[in-house]
């Protein structure tokens, strides 16, 4: 009769250990990487550029659907700078542009659909794709997060990107192929497929990404099984646009911007 009640209780334990969170919400800390260069000018602005930001993100997550959204930055967190350069008295400035406030992407796992909200200068955008999964391999590694046993994933990313420079008033613009490496971790203690990137291609909560070697992390700073399930529905503001127009739109601000930097000395490349 003992050995009956030790195996109920081994029964129940394991049964409660399968009752796991597919709800909840999960804060990030963002850090990019800056590249921005100068070319031709003064080495006081290169040393004046600050080498990263760090912004955090927030995910929704219930029912099979989840929500990103970017929260509003610490004052610590802006990054403005105005320097005084040669001795002809000219300024340049520059100014970090993070994601808009209202950025927010909605993902319907279920279905493997995804809306994107995006502020662009005065404008929003709604951009609906489908998840694109990336051929990801598992290394067998594994780490703890935030008390979660985590699995490591790898895999790559090819795409096209611009580049913007500006010489003596004349913006110019060049596409490159760029590959990036991906690591992230993943809990299925946590059986959701969600992440702050790449969301809809792991089999369990992402905790951490790291992509091409620090250009861009992502870590998880807190995993809460609190929710306001009326905050998770699709975005609804703004044009709707695909992928294709959305970055014409994009490249498009970016001239407009380096064509209209007032007091500019040399060369600045963009580069991201």
């Amino acid at each position: 009769m003992k050995k009956i009640w030790i195996g109920c209780f081994a029964l129940l334990g394991a049964m409660n250990s399968q009752a796991q969170q597919t709800e909840g919400k999960i804060l990030y800390e963002r850090t990019v990487e800056m590249t921005i260069r100068f070319q031709g000018g003064d080495e006081r602005l290169q040393q004046a550029i600050p080498r990263t930001r760090t912004d955090k993100v927030e995910i929704l997550f219930t029912n099979g659907k989840s929500l990103r959204r970017q929260l509003p930055p610490d004052e610590s967190d802006e990054q403005a700078f105005q320097n005084a350069v040669g001795g002809d008295g000219r300024q340049l400035q520059v100014r970090v542009m993070a994601a808009g406030q209202d950025d927010v992407t909605y993902t319907d796992h279920n279905n493997s659909t995804v809306v994107e909200q995006r502020e662009l200068g005065t404008k929003n955008f709604l951009i609906a794709d489908s998840i694109s999964k990336l051929n990801w391999k598992l290394t067998g590694e594994t780490r703890k997060i935030l008390g979660y046993t985590c699995q490591q994933a790898i895999a790559q990313r090819i795409a096209t990107r611009f580049t913007m420079s500006m010489s003596n008033g004349e913006a110019t613009r060049q596409e490159v192929q760029d590959t990036a490496n991906i690591t992230a971790w993943f809990t299925t203690a946590v059986p959701v497929s969600v992440s702050p990137d790449f969301a809809g291609q792991l089999p369990g909560l992402v905790l951490a990404i790291d992509i091409n070697n620090g250009r861009t992390v992502y870590k998880a700073l807190e995993v809460s099984p609190k929710i306001d399930v009326a905050l998770v529905k699709e975005p609804s503001k703004g044009k709707k646009v695909t992928r294709k127009e959305f970055d014409e739109e994009r490249n498009k601000l970016m001239k407009e911007m380096q064509l209209n930097a007032p007091n500019t000395r040399g060369t600045i490349r963009f580069s991201n």
